[in-house]
């Protein structure tokens, strides 16, 4: 199951999601869109957030008061985060999330890890975790399923590969 959220109305129409725990975070690891970010709290157990830029937007695009609500709702969805101050959450395109036969369930590596971001979050802000709460929907539909749709609409088929070839590619050059 995903959950979906709501990011603050002033920021546009972005959409927050998580999967419910580890194998449903492998669905999302395996079927994202190279619009989506991923959020994870460092060094720490968490739930994987993603955020869904438009078509076109980069991570730069994302505003202060997203990047927030993506960082908080992490932190809030991590057992031992949710207790502590001053957490670090890392946040990366999904493409560059890499997944390896030998990892744990749930756990990703990076491929180029000089596109991974930071950003600490000092504490809890139960004002926006609630707001958050309070825009979630559930859905079991399937990441694969979706995938699926989209690729049939948009034609988008190996556009991952293509993403991370292309960067090895300009390494050799």
């Amino acid at each position: 199951m995903v959950f979906y959220f709501k990011a603050r109305p002033e920021a546009g129409d972005y959409t927050i999601f998580m999967g419910l725990d580890k194998y449903e975070n492998e669905e999302l690891i395996k079927y994202g869109f190279p619009e989506d970010i991923w959020f994870h709290v460092d060094k720490m157990s968490s739930a994987h957030v993603y955020l869904r830029l438009r078509k076109g937007q980069t991570i730069d695009d994302i505003s202060e008061g997203v990047l927030e609500d993506c960082a908080q709702l992490v932190k809030a969805n991590s057992i031992q985060g949710n207790k502590v101050n001053n957490v670090d959450i890392v946040y990366t395109p999904w493409q560059n999330l890499k997944k390896t036969a030998s990892m744990d369930v749930g756990q990703v590596g990076f491929y180029n890890s000089k596109m991974v971001r930071t950003v600490r979050v000092e504490k809890r802000i139960n004002e926006i975790v609630n707001r958050l709460n309070r825009t979630k929907l559930n859905e079991r539909q399937s990441m694969q399923l979706k995938e699926q749709r989209r690729n049939s609409i948009s034609g988008r088929r190996n556009e991952k590969k293509s993403w991370r070839g292309s960067k090895r590619r300009n390494k050799l050059n």
